[in-house]
């Protein structure tokens, strides 16, 4: 383990070592294959949409678009994570640098916040089209969205130098385990050799207004989305009305469930198993299952997919 010393007899750590999921080497093989399947999919699943979005006209509106740069954004996610599973599977050492450690965090961060304004942009927009469908046209403009979605990537990033420069100030000394498969606050801070209470605090204050200020959107959107649904006399219009949301539903509970259950819960509860697979719906079940989510419960992502079969089948 290289280390320096601070403080008198203090160790401080220059690199880490990430446990993840086993040690058993008949086991790892076994984790190595599902992960490498799993990122595999991913991959195809959201390059496959990007493509589609972009190659056929009739997805060139709002949604698709906010759709298309979801897949971007689920692609690099896992990206993020699961790269490092595979070499921490074949491994003996499992060792990252600081830096490592430091890197992974912020892109982890940058990307996580990122999905968060993303998806309430996504809100606001089925918001738009449903409660002001009239005036939807007007005001989800490309200028508008491409803004939406540029917003989302700048509060991304900020939020993932706040969280960065805030965590990596700490000292880390004692044992440098992590026993996580990525580098993670509630380990990182078990390590911290001060007081991290002020730490704790400037965490959940910025953490708190992020999730308060997305989760306010979307609820607010959808609030007003059941209430235009509920205005719908005809069952058939207020289904059609839904289901154009409903994907979009059913990705926000999966991220910001999974989310919050992994960081709101007391620290009293948190167990490494508990954080590990807790973790694993945000970095690899959500990435991988979101272009099946936006594919198969769309009829004109499918219309769209049957339509560049046929393209390619018969060119002529």
């Amino acid at each position: 383990m290289e280390s320096w010393e601070w403080g008198g007899n203090v160790t401080l750590m220059t690199e880490f070592v990430l446990v993840g999921f086993t040690t058993v080497p008949r086991l790892q093989v076994t984790f190595f294959m599902l992960f490498l399947f799993s990122y595999i999919l991913t991959l195809m699943g959201n390059v496959s949409l990007m493509t589609l979005i972009f190659l056929e006209s009739r997805l060139h509106t709002p949604m698709y678009f906010f759709v298309g740069n979801l897949s971007f954004l689920d692609m690099w996610y896992s990206t993020v994570y699961i790269p490092r599973i595979l070499t921490d599977c074949m491994s003996k050492s499992n060792v990252i640098s600081y830096a490592g450690c430091a890197a992974q965090f912020f892109f982890s961060t940058c990307l996580c916040f990122t999905e968060c304004y993303l998806l309430a942009a996504m809100a606001y927009d089925r918001y738009a089209a449903i409660c002001n469908p009239l005036l939807y046209s007007s005001t989800m403009t490309r200028k508008f969205c491409i803004q939406l979605v540029a917003g989302s990537y700048v509060a991304g990033f900020a939020n993932a130098i706040t969280h960065t420069g805030n965590t990596f100030r700490l000292h880390f000394c004692g044992d440098n385990r992590i026993n996580h498969f990525f580098c993670d606050v509630p380990p990182l801070m078990k390590m911290a050799c001060e007081n991290t209470q002020g730490y704790q605090l400037i965490l959940a204050a910025a953490v708190g207004s992020n999730v308060v200020a997305t989760t306010t959107l979307i609820l607010g959107s959808y609030t007003g989305i059941v209430v235009a649904i509920l205005r719908i006399r005809s069952a058939s219009g207020r289904h059609k009305a839904f289901s154009t949301c409903s994907a979009h539903l059913i990705s926000v509970s999966l991220f910001y469930g999974s989310l919050l259950f992994m960081y709101l819960q007391p620290s009293s509860l948190h167990t490494p198993d508990r954080d590990k697979v807790t973790a694993l719906f945000c970095t690899v079940v959500n990435p991988l299952v979101n272009p099946m989510i936006y594919s198969l419960r769309n009829k004109d992502v499918k219309d769209a997919f049957r339509t560049a079969v046929r393209r390619t089948i018969a060119p002529g």
